[in-house]
């Protein structure tokens, strides 16, 4: 059956798959590229290994007779499986969503999501009520880059739900227009992982599984060592990561405060496996054309790695001492993680106000390996600023020589912060506040209020728990006292190697590499660094380059009563007119100071203090601030108050109502410079403020200073990206 293009080969035709796909490749190979040899012959096992043809617009279902060499026994593959779902701390009960191109590795993590939801609902029914299995839901995203993909996501989502698996189709929508050809990949990708993001909080549901591979990790090595990656990069994709909302929806605050888990659980399994779990499942799958283009490098490498591996021996000794490479860089990755987990435990100390303070007698920088430190200082520059760019070459070498003169007596910018001695602490101490560029516009993302609090608390409170879960089985393989393999000498080895020739030499020196497959794995990284030719080092903040247009878009700041908003992501910043003075701020002589202030507020917030559009500005504070702070707690008069907009008429009742108001103001003011004094002044040029139309200072909310009685304002310090990038596990 042929539709747009699209080649479908059922399993209960009477010809095979086989014999049809092999039929059309060969057909289209001849007609289109004359000059090609033949293709390879085809094996029943549906070698990774195989050619397939460069085909623009095509995909094929396929899959292979399963008579041929009688059924696949795929009780390994569930018991791997079912292991690595425990190491993501992982039970049958929780909710799962499948991340499902209808390739073939995703379509065999349905098959095995399948088998392994099936057991536990074996003793209570397969299905709920619409028939599907009970906690699987795939989610199949329709990029949109080609005619017929439409039709295609839609074929492959039918044929999930075949396989008893709810099923949603997710749109891409391009409102800036196709991507170029050479970002096309990485465009796509981030726009999946986007939709798979929003479809999981839509459905309430914490965990996404992912169907990386042994062979994507392979890749993911040759193309990252041709780009002169270190240890860490070496160590691959993450098994377990959180992931956190570009553009956070407050019904889902809770959920957020978590992310959503993106889990690996095939990592251990081959691309031919990926075949095998298909055929022992029965299913067909799709093999997509863009995955055979060589213009992408990943495809480049693939192809690469597919024409060296001919011989049978090579392929399985080249493997295997590939991905024993692979996981000695893991296994240092995990030591280098945890190692800056417990500094920043230990030395780090996080402020509500933004900014950090970084104990240098703890922390001991001299004693620390630079690899561990480097990641440390990354871990913390990234939190403040929420840009998560990564910190390279000189700015390294300034940050090292800088943490390690003791004590610190000078000050330095670098990744978007600003780095000085704590006051007090004779250069004990180091500061680390966000840096703000006056030039840069404000970044402020307006936040939805839904009331669907009880249940995103249980999800969020669901993959808290599984996280915790995942922590506990990492901590016993890092310290040895599971059947897993723990870490070992190998880690400590690879730590000191800073280029990623150094680790290859060191693999070779231990033994986990032999000389051929150390000069294959140098062809191959030869071969891909002709097509990376890196430029100057340019210090352009890429964060903002590529949502210059989001910042466009929201380049506004303004922001009504009731509304919420994320600033810089940093600080989630809401506020409201009240109906009631909060008496509860204040201690018991400070009320009856203000408590007079309720006879007409709403009348006189509504002329003086907030203007008649009722809204506010936001922006940082300046040295005025401090100023404006200081003149308000000091003079009887306050400059601009409602007796400025009353008749000359007025009542002694108003005159009443501003002498309340005007004394409400100074001790606000003078409640706010009590609190500044206790904030460097490096942090507070990064608190937010609110102002009004006119520019008249409104609130500064994290110091407590509100110009009314009437606002309700707040500015809680709450980083889109917690410290470290949120959980991993490179197990």
């Amino acid at each position: 059956m042929a539709r747009r293009g699209l080649i479908i080969a059922s399993s209960s035709s009477s010809s095979s798959s086989h014999s049809i796909f092999t039929s059309f490749s060969t057909t289209l190979q001849l007609s289109n590229h004359p000059k090609r040899p033949p293709p390879l012959p085809y094996s029943s096992s549906c070698s990774p290994r195989l050619r397939f043809p460069f085909i623009h617009s095509s995909r094929f279902f396929c899959n292979f007779s399963k008579n041929q060499h009688g059924p696949v026994d795929l009780s390994n593959y569930k018991e791997t499986f079912a292991r690595r779902m425990a190491m993501a701390g992982l039970k049958r009960h929780h909710r799962l969503a499948l991340g499902v191109s209808g390739g073939p590795d995703s379509v065999a993590l349905c098959v095995l999501a399948a088998m392994w939801t099936r057991d536990a609902n074996s003793s209570i029914g397969l299905n709920d009520s619409s028939g599907f299995i009970e906690g699987l839901m795939a989610i199949v995203v329709d990029h949109g880059l080609r005619p017929e993909s439409r039709d295609e996501a839609n074929l492959v989502c039918r044929r999930v739900t075949n396989m008893g698996i709810r099923c949603e189709t997710a749109c891409c929508e391009w409102f800036e227009g196709r991507p170029k050809q050479g970002h096309l990949q990485e465009a796509a990708r981030d726009k999946r992982y986007e939709l798979l993001q929003n479809v999981c909080i839509q459905h309430q549901i914490g965990v996404l599984l992912i169907a990386h591979h042994a062979d994507d990790q392979a890749e993911l090595f040759i193309l990252r060592l041709s780009r002169g990656s270190g240890v860490l990069g070496l160590s691959g994709t993450a098994f377990v990561s959180q992931l956190f909302v570009k553009s956070p929806d407050y019904s889902s605050e809770a959920i957020n405060e978590h992310g959503i888990l993106l889990v690996r659980p095939l990592l251990e399994f081959s691309k031919e496996d990926m075949y095998q779990i298909c055929q022992g499942g029965n299913q067909e799958w799709v093999e997509d054309p863009t995955n055979r283009s060589s213009l992408f490098a990943r495809n480049r490498i693939r192809k690469s790695l597919r024409n060296l591996l001919s011989c049978e021996y090579i392929t399985a000794v080249f493997k295997d001492e590939l991905q024993a490479v692979i996981s000695a860089c893991r296994r240092t990755r995990l030591h280098v993680d945890k190692v800056c987990s417990d500094l920043i435990n230990q030395a780090v100390t996080i402020m509500p106000e933004g900014y950090a303070v970084i104990n240098l007698q703890i922390l001991n920088p001299s004693s620390v390996d630079d690899i561990c430190l480097s990641k440390f200082l990354t871990f913390i520059l990234q939190f403040i600023s929420q840009k998560h760019r990564p910190v390279r070459g000189s700015a390294t070498k300034l940050l090292f020589d800088y943490i390690r003169t003791s004590p610190c007596k000078t000050c330095l910018t670098a990744a978007g912060c600003y780095l000085s001695p704590s006051p007090g602490s004779k250069g004990s101490k180091i500061l680390i506040c966000c840096s703000v560029d006056s030039n840069v516009p404000l970044r402020m993302e307006m936040i939805h209020t839904h009331s669907n609090e009880r249940q995103n608390c249980s999800i969020s409170s669901e993959v808290q728990q599984i996280v915790e879960n995942a922590k506990s089985f990492q901590d016993k393989f890092i310290f040895g006292v599971s059947d897993v393999q723990p870490l070992g000498s190998t880690s400590s080895q690879l730590l000191g190697l800073k280029s990623s020739e150094s680790v290859l030499n060191e693999a070779k020196r231990l033994g986990i590499l032999s000389n051929s497959s150390y000069d294959t794995i140098f062809s191959l990284q030869n071969q891909e660094s002709e097509y990376f030719k890196p430029g100057p080092e340019v210090m352009i903040d890429h964060e903002l380059k590529d949502e210059g247009k989001l910042i466009h878009k929201t380049a506004s700041t303004t922001i009504h009563p009731g509304q919420a908003c994320y600033l810089m992501k940093r600080f989630l910043i809401k506020w409201n007119l009240c109906g009631k003075t909060p008496y509860n701020i204040y201690s018991s002589d400070e009320i009856d100071a203000v408590k007079g202030w309720k006879v007409g507020r709403q009348q006189c917030c509504s002329s003086c203090v907030v203007d008649h559009d009722n809204v506010a500005e936001l922006r940082f504070m300046v040295d005025t601030d401090w100023l404006y702070l200081a003149k308000l707690s000091k003079s009887q008069e306050v400059g601009y108050f409602p007796g400025q907009i009353l008749s000359a008429t007025a009542t002694e009742k108003d005159a009443w109502k501003i002498k309340l108001w005007s004394e409400f103001v100074k001790l606000s003011a003078h409640r706010a410079l009590l609190s500044l004094k206790s904030i460097p002044v490096c942090a507070r040029r990064a608190l937010p403020v609110l102002v009004d139309s006119q520019g008249l200072l409104l609130s500064i909310p994290s110091v407590g200073f509100q110009h009314c009685p009437c606002l309700t304002v707040s500015a809680v310090f709450k980083p889109r990206v917690p410290i470290g990038g949120g959980f991993s596990s490179f197990l």
